[in-house]
């Protein structure tokens, strides 16, 4: 057995095994856990996806439940660290290969995983043998503790077996990916047990040449953490799971699965390239300024079905011929038919378009297979056969799909149909004018044809119908039910049906065949109108508010950003503020009172950066960013119960996982630190890990409540103080003063003292408390508070820096012509002597 033995899993830790109630469609797969993973076993219905047809557009939300499986597997001895993942999504037939060196945190593993939001993770059972677990598997288990986890036999992960299955079924147009993969010995062997496995479950297997194979590095996108991505609220909502107030939803204006699903993983993903980055923005400029590109674009784009997943059902070939999978095949190719025919009207809209992407995209669609896979289906399927709604329409379009005169036999079958379809319509009209009621001819998927009608029943002979009729129900006025002789239609009917299916089935099998060899055009299709549906969808969000297109540059600069997300949930623009960051001025310390706009200050500035880094407009007057290879976030004040740490600990784990993983090139986002031990304590770690950072060129956004801390900028010239105003108010009813908000930013520490108290204040503490509270607070503050002066030298030495910084800026970016240069030049001038604090004669040069 490709599973290892059959004893229980508690018995032998070693395998891990499948039982199965009925191995044949394995529809009911009980997936057990070892006992290490410390969960009870997990059973998890594998319904074969066979028999599974595409949604439409308007379902989008059907495509959001998981349906990724992800093999994984890490080197051994020296290799320890080197991890290789495969994975595949059951509903798109792309397999995704990675490997990649990580270090003792396995963060980029986490990080991908949580991405991917598998349905279940297959390791080796040498990663989870008693008492000599991996780390990695404790890690992951720990990480997904609501994931299937499989584990297969070592012998499973053969990177030779890899290799041989991809040349198998990797479609010729990707076949570059051996050259990468090669000598990728991690991840070849993940896919080989990944591809081994799915074919077990699906009970089908993959048609040659059909896979699209991709080797993705960690290189090309940036790393947003998964701790990061929950804080931010990228794409769930941390309050309600279900609400769309998050950065998907404020984006998300896609009319197709495959455009919200890709919007989504660029969000976890940002990209790092600037020349792709801006490729997208010219899009997306081109889209605003060009009114009839995007309707009309947005008119064909909301037509198309889940390419990926009609492509999905179409590679697969099934082990068994069932009647469930020829209906389903038959829909497929119907969908497939669709599909192709809205190819020549998005080549239309497509046809007057300026930019790089927009023409190249054009250009794929040139490829002559779209007109010969057509071409092919419209020999053997009628022309007026297509997707419709409605369950009885779709089945009568199944039903007359193929032309007539092709096969014999099934010409008979379909007369016989509509015959016996003709008799129960006559039947039914019968039925009515024998008991003089009014009925109608209904049909259901799970009823097949019934009797309906609209009637009181005061109008009904004894209020009671016929005893003929049977299996009644009421809703509202609407009677529904059947007759004995009605039922022995249906099943006369049903069966007319599995022979016209059967036969239909047959014909379409073999024009898939023919159609196999052309099919890697669909995977360009797909990619094409996602990504299309994307860019509209940042065009869309664009027209709904005023964003504005980010520039890329060595700086940070923000002028009037406000908070995306608060935006809708407002549904008004919120108050907006500049930010200012170089690598002269990396560190910016934010104070404040509570509630006066920290957090979402910090927040808002991430948010910007990753909407610039996927090809988005940005919610601000004017933008520049620096790319971020990293965003890193330490935010909120939990408990985490489940692993067991306080607030304190979960602080110091998250601030330990940015110092470790922070490189030059990283956005950095603190909000409070050291909060959850003495005040001590807390300014020793803040000032430390402060320091540390400072080291880095990083850019760092740091919000606290320690006033100390802002005096770091005495011996460090790169950190900047800023503060969040509050205006003082006093009641008109008596002498009370009340605080008033205005959320806005400005320079220079705040100079606000107490607000705590006065936070307590507001809330019905007893007076006597705070009365006492602030008398000790005095007497304290008497004691310790002795600020820091600095000292001319110091002065001078932060001048001198300062001066520096400018005129590397304005050398590095400058586009002043001669005249305004000069004055700016004199302007800095003045500027360094005012802040020097006695300046001696050698200054001048």
């Amino acid at each position: 057995s490709y599973f290892g033995d059959k004893s229980s899993c508690v018995e032998n830790l070693n395998t891990l095994n499948l039982t199965s109630s009925s191995v044949r469609g394995l529809n009911s797969t009980c997936v057990g856990k070892t006992p290490l993973s410390s969960s009870t076993s997990v059973c998890r219905s594998h319904t074969p996806l066979m028999g599974y047809s595409v949604t439409s557009s308007s379902a989008v939300s059907a495509h959001t439940a998981a349906s990724v499986i992800v093999a994984v597997v890490e080197g051994r001895g020296l290799a320890r660290g080197e991890v290789g993942m495969a994975s595949i999504d059951l509903k798109n037939p792309e397999m995704v290969l990675s490997q990649f060196a990580d270090n003792a945190t396995y963060a980029k593993v986490i990080t991908k995983l949580k991405i991917l939001t598998p349905l279940e993770i297959i390791m080796s059972n040498t990663a989870c043998d008693a008492g000599n677990t991996t780390k990695l598997f404790s890690l992951i288990t720990e990480h997904f503790k609501n994931v299937t986890f499989t584990t297969v036999q070592r012998k499973y992960f053969n990177e030779t077996k890899g290799l041989e299955y991809i040349e198998q079924l990797c479609a010729s147009e990707f076949s570059t990916v051996f050259m990468e993969v090669q000598s990728k010995y991690y991840c070849l062997a993940a896919a080989a047990a990944l591809l081994k496995y799915v074919e077990f479950i699906q009970n089908s297997i993959y048609a040659p040449k059909s896979l699209k194979v991709r080797f993705q590095g960690s290189e090309k996108t940036a790393m947003i953490d998964s701790s990061s991505a929950q804080n931010l609220e990228l794409v769930i909502n941390n309050r309600d799971s279900r609400s769309g107030h998050t950065l998907l939803g404020a984006l998300n204006y896609t009319k197709t699965p495959g455009g919200s699903r890709r919007l989504r993983s660029n969000i976890l993903e940002p990209l790092v390239d600037a020349a792709t980055i801006n490729m997208r923005l010219d899009c997306v400029q081109e889209l605003l300024q060009d009114e009839e590109l995007f309707f009309g674009l947005q008119a064909v784009i909301s037509k198309f079905l889940d390419t990926e997943q009609l492509l999905s059902v179409l590679v697969q070939i099934p082990k068994q011929d069932t009647v469930k999978t020829a209906e389903s095949k038959i829909t497929n190719l119907i969908y497939l038919k669709h599909t192709l025919e809205l190819v020549e009207p998005l080549k239309a809209a497509l046809r007057s378009c300026n930019t790089q992407l927009l023409k190249a995209y054009y250009n794929s669609l040139e490829d002559t297979r779209f007109g010969i896979i057509l071409e092919k289906i419209t020999t053997v399927i009628n022309d007026d056969t297509r997707y419709t709604k409605g369950c009885l329409s779709m089945r009568t379009q199944k039903c007359y799909a193929v032309k007539p005169n092709i096969n014999e036999f099934l010409d008979i079958a379909r007369r016989t149909y509509t015959e016996i379809v003709d008799d129960i319509a006559d039947m039914i009209t019968q039925l009515g004018e024998k008991y003089n009621l009014p009925v109608k001819t209904s049909f259901s998927s799970a009823r097949g044809f019934f009797i309906q009608m609209n009637a009181d029943c005061s109008t009904l002979p004894n209020g009671q119908l016929p005893s003929e009729f049977t299996k009644i129900t009421k809703m509202k006025n609407t009677y529904s039910f059947t007759s004995a002789d009605l039922i022995k239609m249906n099943e006369r009917c049903q069966e007319s049906l599995r022979e016209i299916y059967h036969m239909t089935y047959l014909i379409v099998c073999k024009l898939l065949n023919e159609i196999y060899e052309h099919i890697h055009c669909l995977y360009k299709l797909s990619d094409v109108v996602s990504m299309l549906d994307m860019l509209l969808s940042f065009a869309h969000a664009c027209t709904l508010s005023d964003y504005v297109r980010p520039e890329f540059t060595d700086t940070l600069a923000i002028k009037q950003g406000w908070h995306p997300i608060l935006e809708k949930i407002a549904m008004e623009k919120p108050v907006s503020n500049n930010t200012y960051l170089t690598e002269g001025n990396n560190f910016v310390i934010i104070t404040g009172p509570n509630m006066s706009g920290k957090s979402t200050y910090l927040k808002q500035i991430a948010l910007c950066q990753i909407m610039a880094q996927i090809g988005s407009y940005v919610p601000a007057e004017y933008c520049s960013f620096r790319i971020a290879e990293q965003i890193f976030t330490r935010i909120g004040m939990d408990d985490d119960i489940e692993t067991n740490a306080s607030t304190f600990m979960k602080e110091m784990k998250e601030i330990t996982y940015i110092i470790q993983n922070a490189n030059d090139k990283s956005l950095i986002i603190i909000d409070e630190l050291g909060r959850g031990t003495s005040a001590e304590e807390g300014i020793g770690i803040c000032y430390a890990a402060c320091e540390y950072l400072l080291n880095l060129k990083a850019f760092t956004l740091f919000a606290t409540h320690f006033l100390e801390l802002c005096h770091i900028d005495a011996l460090y010239p790169n950190v900047k103080n800023y503060h969040f105003e509050v205006q003082h108010v006093r009641s008109s009813a008596g002498n009370k003063e009340k605080i008033a908000y205005t959320y806005t930013l400005s320079k220079g520490y705040t100079e606000e003292k107490n607000y705590g108290l006065k936070a307590a204040e507001v809330s019905s503490l007893p007076s006597s408390v705070i009365l006492d509270a602030k008398e000790i607070t005095n007497h304290i503050a008497e004691q310790i508070l002795h600020r820091q002066k600095s000292t001319p030298e110091m002065m001078k030495q932060r001048a001198v820096y300062h001066l520096a910084m400018r005129l590397v800026q304005t050398a590095r970016n400058s586009r002043l012509d001669p005249d305004s240069l000069r004055i700016y030049l004199k302007g800095l001038k003045e500027k360094y002597e005012a802040s020097c604090p006695a300046p001696g004669k050698n200054d001048e040069q």
